[in-house]
């Protein structure tokens, strides 16, 4: 072969050797931009993301807020309620011990009267009530 073709041959060679470089080179630029915009988009997906969150967790948060205001609301009528019946209770049992002990004077004062509580509605006549006539209340 003469030397002016294997000259060509190489040059050839070396011109396809770099235009394919070049083609690599383009290629790893736009693979490399490429990366880089989906990254961002990431980055940008990852930032709504995260807003997102924060305002679920401030609503969780606050949910959760009135859910302990309203129980404490709830416990606070609920002592408030026992407290009523308990004082409820007790003026109850003042009454009854009150009464109790008017009902023990009036034994001590008239014991026939008290026998019958003092209720007359059994139709018999009493020491102060006329036989069969009507009573006065």
């Amino acid at each position: 072969m003469d030397t002016w073709v294997i000259v060509l041959i190489v040059v050839v060679v070396v011109a396809l050797l770099a235009a394919l470089a070049l083609t690599m080179a383009k290629r790893n630029r736009i693979n490399s931009a490429r990366k880089r915009e989906q990254a961002r988009d990431h980055l940008r997906e990852a930032e709504l993301r995260r807003a997102q969150a924060e305002k679920e967790q401030a609503a969780a948060e606050e949910q959760a807020a009135r859910a302990r205001r309203e129980r404490a609301e709830v416990e606070e009528r609920t002592r408030l309620a026992e407290q009523e019946a308990r004082e409820r209770a007790a003026t109850a049992q003042e009454h009854a011990s009150a009464a109790e002990q008017l009902r023990a004077k009036a034994e001590k004062l008239a014991p026939d009267l008290a026998d019958g509580h003092g209720n007359r509605t059994s139709g018999q006549a009493g020491p102060d009530q006329p036989a069969g006539g009507a009573t006065r209340r």
